[in-house]
C-alpha cells in the first residue's frame, strides 16, 4: 500500500456543480486526492436563495465562510455569521437559507464518511455526494 502523501488544492481551479435555487458546490478533498474518511467543499448559495430540506447518512460539520445564514435544522431555524461552526448529526433535516439581497452566503463542509449521501425531504430521492458532477455552465 502506498502511503499518502499532503496535497495543496485549489478550489478556484476546480469545477462548480450547479445545484437546486442557483447554488453551486465545489468538492475539494475527495478519494481523488487521497482521502480515505471524509470529504469537504464549498457551496456558495446566491442572495435571496435556499438549498433544499435534506438529511445525510454521517455527521456533517459547516463553517460559515461568508456571509448570513439562516438554518433550519429539525424544524427549528438558527442564525449564524462568518465564523459560526454548524455541527450536524446524521440523519437530521436541515437546509441552509441566505437571507441577504446582496451578499453571497459561501459555507465550507465537511462529510464524515466518504460515502456521505444527501436525501431530500421532499422526494426522499438519496444519491451519493461523490456522484454529483459538474456543470459545463
Amino acid at each position: 500500500m502506498t502511503t499518502p502523501r499532503s496535497v495543496v488544492l485549489h478550489p478556484g481551479a476546480m469545477p462548480q456543480i450547479s445545484r437546486v435555487g442557483g447554488a453551486s458546490t465545489t468538492q475539494v478533498v475527495t478519494p481523488a486526492c487521497g482521502t480515505r474518511s471524509f470529504l469537504t467543499g464549498f457551496t456558495d448559495i446566491p442572495p435571496g436563495a435556499a438549498i433544499p430540506l435534506h438529511y445525510h447518512n454521517c455527521e456533517e460539520c459547516i463553517l460559515i465562510v461568508e456571509g448570513v445564514a439562516r438554518i433550519e435544522a429539525d424544524g427549528i431555524f438558527h442564525d449564524a455569521v462568518k465564523d459560526d461552526v454548524i455541527w450536524q448529526p446524521a440523519g437530521v433535516p436541515h437546509r441552509f437559507i441566505n437571507p441577504s439581497d446582496t451578499q453571497t452566503l459561501r459555507i465550507y463542509w465537511t462529510y464524515g464518511s466518504i460515502d456521505a449521501t444527501r436525501t431530500l425531504v421532499d422526494t426522499g430521492e438519496t444519491g451519493p455526494i461523490l456522484a454529483e458532477h459538474a456543470s459545463n455552465g
